[in-house]
């Protein structure tokens, strides 16, 4: 029997909640967006989900192709998530995990964001992890650029920006917005919205 580790990796947890309640379901197509080495994939893999995978690293590509060498080669694409050249409407989940707070200034999150949305299809499901100023406070730099107390400097939403773009793609929030604060480091808010079918 396998262990929960060999079951599930490194899956992150809120990741595992949209499993739990059904919003996640053996048949549907993913997208890895920012994949890095695939740590949200390894349960996904194993229960037979049909996986994509896109990184700007070619050693996270490689990385993600190894866990999976059974899936063809074009399900793997090397490029940055502003610039997806899947066709669009493709992917019923798209997860975007710790990516989106790399945005240099708001044009470039739009990009991304733009970017995942049009690869989602009709009444699919896109789960976003990203850094955030919720629940602490942060040294501003510019824009929307802060400095963590674990001295990470990266783009940092608030609730008003992200329910301006959940307003702007007309879309539907799965869940509240949900943040950690890591005491002392940073803030993590999670962020599920529903396409909508039209």
């Amino acid at each position: 029997m396998p262990t929960l580790q060999q079951q599930f990796g490194q899956i992150d947890i809120y990741l595992f909640d949209q499993l739990l309640r059904g919003n996640i379901s053996p048949g549907m197509r993913i997208l890895d967006a920012g994949c890095g080495g695939g740590r949200n994939l390894i349960y996904l893999l194993n229960e037979g989900y049909e996986i994509f995978a896109a990184d700007h690293d070619p050693s996270a590509i490689a990385q993600v192709r190894s866990l999976a060498p059974n899936l063809p080669a074009g399900n793997f694409h090397l490029e940055s998530i502003d610039t997806l050249s899947f066709p669009a409407a493709t992917f019923d989940v798209v997860l975007c995990n710790t990516v989106l707070h790399f945005a240099r200034d708001d044009e470039h999150f739009n990009a991304m964001l733009q970017s995942l949305w049009r690869v989602l299809k009709p009444g699919g499901l896109l789960f976003c992890r990203l850094a955030s100023i919720i629940g602490m406070p942060h040294q501003h730099i510019a824009g929307r650029r802060y400095l963590a107390l674990d001295g990470t400097e990266r783009f940092c939403v608030d609730e008003a920006f992200l329910m301006h773009h959940t307003a702007k793609l007309n879309a539907h929030l799965i869940d509240p917005i949900k943040t950690t604060v890591v005491q002392n480091q940073r803030c993590m808010t999670t962020w599920v919205l529903r396409k909508p079918t039209r």
